[in-house]
């Protein structure tokens, strides 16, 4: 039987190098493209590295030959200048779509964000928390290019029948602590991540999907119901740190919307946790 092979986009960021070691499975192969520089292969580790940016159509195309899959992580993760979020965001996704769809790879997952519907007020959670696919509320510019990108991962299952799974990522960091009591609520543990992405590339037919990114965290105001239905099954929960965070609890807009600090953020420059 051949070998899966996977490709990874943002391989060298953060939620990107903390999945590397984490999706390594016997029988699959990860091509890993990232600007930076990354870690050489380890003894046993079956990995392609490829120094690209995710906004070159050429070594784009060149890197989705002959993948089965693709996690695109690609991408600035926080607030930055509109002209770079659009160049690199929106149009390296749109990038990373068309290099797939043009090679036959049947199945991107894109990582959306919370941020995406940032402006939406924690208390519209219901009794099984706020639906992932709840439309799009953006909080800074970071947030409308995850919710465009969500719009081209539909469009690109709609016009061309490629399955897309769009997931709302909370926070993903080796622990909650880093992100203060925001955290307890928003984070997706690494290992919690590697469950979830491997349910996104083994789930069946999905179609086109807009799932939460998160533990099931028992403050959690987000919805597990969508990545559940796909094979997800969290294991971890932030609570266990709670012990560990001792900056105050947030107040105002930042304590009533799923955004927190980025709601008042300032536009275009680089913002908080």
């Amino acid at each position: 039987m051949a070998d899966q092979r996977i490709l990874i986009t943002g391989s060298a960021g953060t939620v990107g190098s903390l999945m590397r070691p984490r999706l390594r499975r016997d029988g699959r192969i990860l091509r890993l493209l990232d600007l930076c520089d990354q870690p050489a292969a380890a003894a046993g580790e079956a990995v392609e590295l490829i120094r690209a940016s995710v906004t070159d159509p050429a070594a784009t195309a060149e890197a989705c030959a002959g993948v089965d899959a693709v996690i695109h992580l690609g991408g600035h993760s926080r607030e930055t200048s509109w002209e770079e979020t659009l160049d690199v965001n929106i149009n390296g996704t749109r990038t990373v779509l068309e290099a797939a769809r043009a090679a036959g790879v049947p199945r991107v997952v894109l990582a959306s964000s919370n941020h995406a519907v940032g402006f939406r007020r924690n208390d519209e959670a219901g009794e099984g928390g706020l639906p992932a696919d709840s439309s799009a509320r953006p909080d800074t510019f970071y947030g409308v290019s995850k919710a465009a990108i969500e719009a081209l991962g539909s469009l690109y299952h709609s016009r061309f029948g490629m399955d897309v799974i769009a997931v709302r990522i909370g926070s993903c960091f080796p622990s909650p602590v880093v992100l203060g009591p925001r955290g307890l609520a928003t984070w997706l543990s690494p290992d919690d991540g590697a469950r979830l992405f491997e349910a996104c590339l083994a789930a069946p037919s999905p179609g086109y999907r807009v799932i939460w990114g998160v533990s099931d965290n028992t403050r959690r105001i987000y919805s597990l119901a969508e990545a559940q239905a796909l094979g997800y099954e969290s294991r971890d929960n932030a609570e266990t740190y709670a012990d560990q965070i001792t900056a105050p609890a947030p107040t105002g807009p930042a304590a009533d919307h799923v955004g927190g600090p980025f709601v008042t953020a300032p536009l275009g420059q680089p913002n908080p946790l």
